[in-house]
């Protein structure tokens, strides 16, 4: 009996055994087939990205506003643009043009009064309809023809524009803030502006958001022209700067590009955040170990970030756009739209001070958007349109909604706390030191989901660390007052000082209180304020 199901044991390994293996080496066939698309699409990306910077070259040269007229600079721009999305995702480009088509059409039929509702809801439900069925029905997990990457941006730009039209042509003056004011459109764009400054090519792949006044000054060739008041104060009387040469500033951004890439492909794949979940890991390693990897593991994701949005970046200046002024020493500024300041993220005091430097236009666009819109709970609402905005991964959602006790909990430590450490000098080091580390640690811990993406290991990472920082967070909401702060007027309207001097003081400070962390908006509102009141419309 034994040997009769010792014989029919061998049988069925013979009879089964080559679907098997023949099954492993379909699935190792698969992997290395999604393998290799991963690597063609991050390529394609690249590749379309260095075009775009070319063609960049090529427009503010030979296409310059004061060669060539408005309109053929908008229609070139936007076939470009079309012509990257298309080369880069397929047809998928044609969300592109479906959501701003509709878009556009809301806001002719539904009027300034109420647009820009209707044009929040479709745009960013339009995006989320997107982002389920790549993420659930096609590639859970991975990023490949990832075309709502630049829907993102679109969206963005799409409320952006229906609030700044609803300000400038339905609200009054008196009822909106200096930086609504400086931003505020006065005219309906025409439907080539509007799939200009949606599609155009130096954006369109990954951005970064500008506003359409910005915009169009570049397009129209008046980012060198500045007012100045007449003898009688009334007169306006336009003159023209020299125009400044972007080559060095994308120079410097190009290398800091090369740099972060180099650091992503070497040191990125050595240090992979799913390692800090690995069971052999949580068990042998002490908590100072786990604490360093930890942030020296979510330290090495962070490169592929400042490759992409610097050299997003330095495509917009070569072709002559993101021009802000000149600073204290005479030096052009190229920082106009620029999504991130690496020295400050590494070196961040705070939470607030992390996030101001960290996609510093997406923070912007929250802000005008929500932030200073909503009446209840407008920090809840921002984070959660953050996620909502981010796309529907679970591990999105868990990092927000920490991030939304990690923002009070940083808030009231440092109201209570920091002006006992102002002097001396070495008692301030110490206290920057010991934020600094505290910092580093906090926003490690709070970003991870955003890696991990799902539940379930997002969880794990959590439960390895007994959810220590939410459980200390809440015991300092509760031990600490909170201090309140005036939303929105007192941010806006407390101190007006001339651009360069801002600037310099954002730089070298290590971050100020506000009441909203996640949108790093005061000082860079109050320059674009400036700035536009500057500019006729």
């Amino acid at each position: 009996m034994k040997s009769l199901k010792k014989n029919l044991s061998n049988q069925e390994q013979v009879r089964f055994g080559p679907d098997i293996k023949q099954e492993n080496q379909g699935m190792v066939t698969g992997l290395k087939i999604l393998t290799l698309l991963l690597y063609y699409l991050q390529v394609n990306f690249v590749v379309c990205q260095l075009f775009a910077l070319l063609a960049a070259i090529w427009f503010r040269t030979y296409l310059h506003s004061s060669k060539t007229s408005s309109f053929i600079r908008h229609v070139v721009a936007t076939l470009l643009g079309l012509y990257l999305a298309l080369f880069c995702f397929g047809w998928y480009a044609l969300h592109f043009l479906v959501q701003s088509g509709i878009s556009y059409c809301i806001m002719v039929i539904i009027g300034v009064e109420k647009m820009h509702k209707y044009c929040f809801v479709f745009a960013l439900g339009y995006l989320t309809v997107c982002q389920i069925t790549r993420v659930y029905i096609f590639d859970y997990g991975q990023y490949s023809a990832d075309f709502s990457g630049p829907m993102m941006i679109i969206t963005q730009k799409i409320t952006s524009l229906a609030y700044e039209i609803h300000d400038g042509m339905f609200r009054k003056d008196e009822e909106l803030t200096p930086s609504q004011r400086g931003l505020a459109v006065r005219r309906m764009p025409s439907l080539l502006e509007y799939l200009s400054y949606n599609c155009n090519f130096m954006g369109i792949l990954a951005g970064p958001l500008c506003s359409y006044k910005d915009y169009i000054t570049f397009i129209e060739g008046r980012s060198y022209h500045m007012t100045q008041s007449g003898e009688n104060g009334k007169e306006e009387i336009q003159y023209e700067r020299t125009e400044p040469s972007p080559n060095v500033a994308v120079i410097q951004k190009l290398l800091i590009c090369g740099l972060s890439l180099l650091f992503h492909l070497i040191i990125s794949k050595m240090l992979p955040v799913e390692y800090n979940i690995d069971e052999h890991f949580q068990a042998t390693a002490s908590w100072p170990t786990k604490v360093i990897y930890l942030y020296v593991s979510l330290l090495a994701a962070r490169p592929k970030y400042y490759f992409a949005w610097t050299l997003a970046d330095a495509i917009n200046n070569a072709a002559g756009f993101g021009f802000r002024g000149y600073d204290k020493n005479g030096a052009a500024r190229w920082d106009l739209i620029s999504n991130l300041r690496i020295r400050q993220i590494e070196m961040s005091t705070s939470f607030k001070m992390f996030l101001d430097n960290w996609n510093i236009q997406t923070a912007l666009w929250l802000k005008r958007v929500c932030y200073e819109r909503a009446s209840l709970s407008p920090i809840t609402k921002t984070f959660l349109l953050s996620a909502i905005w981010h796309g529907v991964y679970p591990g999105y959602y868990l990092t927000f909604l920490t991030g939304v006790l990690m923002t009070l909990v940083a808030r009231a430590v440092r109201n209570n706390f920091r002006h006992y450490f102002i002097e001396p000098p070495q008692l301030k080091f110490l206290y920057d030191v010991v934020t600094w580390m505290a910092t580093q640690t906090a926003i490690s811990y709070t970003v991870v989901p955003f890696v991990l993406l799902s539940v379930k290991p997002s969880l794990m990472f959590y439960s390895s660390w007994y959810y220590s920082l939410h459980f200390a967070g809440i015991l300092v909401l509760l031990l600490l007052p909170v201090k309140k702060t005036q939303k929105g007027k007192s941010t806006h309207e407390n101190v007006q000082l001339s651009q360069s001097k801002k600037f310099d003081e954002r730089e070298n400070s290590l971050g100020q209180n506000s009441f909203f962390t996640t949108n790093s908006v005061c000082n860079q509102n109050q320059e674009i304020a400036s700035r536009h009141s500057s500019l006729k419309q």
